[in-house]
């Protein structure tokens, strides 16, 4: 694993540091007027989520890993795992469906995702950054609620709740923002 010194840390750079793997969130590079010149990086564990605020100067030396990234086909959940399928090798992977957190509701069957590996470990899942969904629930528009920024709830098919424009009803499909949660356009 190649080593960087700590001015080099970027955003999204994977870390291998004290023992655990870490993604740098928030890079802020300060230099002191006294001192020498230093990186504040907000990291978060990609095992189990914890976050970790670190000071790095320039001297120091800290190992960046690259994630394997393999295209997967959801197939179906069990107790609380997801099973994926290579669509190449037809090798089947489960991974614990907690690593999808509030974005779980809009993993579909026969989806491809992305899955992040470290080694043989799945460390992370990327979903498609938008999906259709169907309305089954919405409240009819107030008449005179015609203003451009004004939303009415909905219910989409897989049970989430977001807000939708008025002109959104019952049993349309739309797409959906599955890192913002929120309407996008119609389908």
């Amino acid at each position: 694993m190649p080593k960087i010194s700590g001015n080099e840390i970027r955003p999204g750079a994977i870390l291998d540091h004290d023992g655990g793997l870490w993604a740098a969130v928030k890079v802020n590079h300060v230099k002191p007027g006294k001192g020498g010149a230093f990186a504040q990086v907000e990291l978060k564990n990609l095992r189990d989520g914890r976050k970790l605020n670190e000071r790095f100067r320039s001297e120091d030396k800290v190992e960046e890993v690259t994630l394997e990234n393999k295209d997967q086909q959801f197939l179906y959940e069990t107790d609380g795992r997801l099973v994926f399928m290579d669509a190449e090798t037809y090798e089947q992977i489960e991974i614990d469906a907690e690593l999808l957190g509030d974005r779980r509701p809009f993993l579909q069957d026969g989806m491809t995702a992305t899955v992040l590996f470290y080694g043989e470990e799945a460390l992370s899942v990327k979903i498609p950054q938008k999906v259709k969904c169907r309305i089954v629930e919405a409240e009819p528009v107030i008449s005179g609620q015609t203003a451009s920024k004004s939303f009415k709830p909905a219910v989409l098919d897989n049970g989430v709740r977001i807000m939708v424009p008025p002109f959104v009803n019952q049993d349309e499909e739309i797409w959906v923002h599955t890192e913002l949660m929120e309407y996008s356009e119609r389908a």
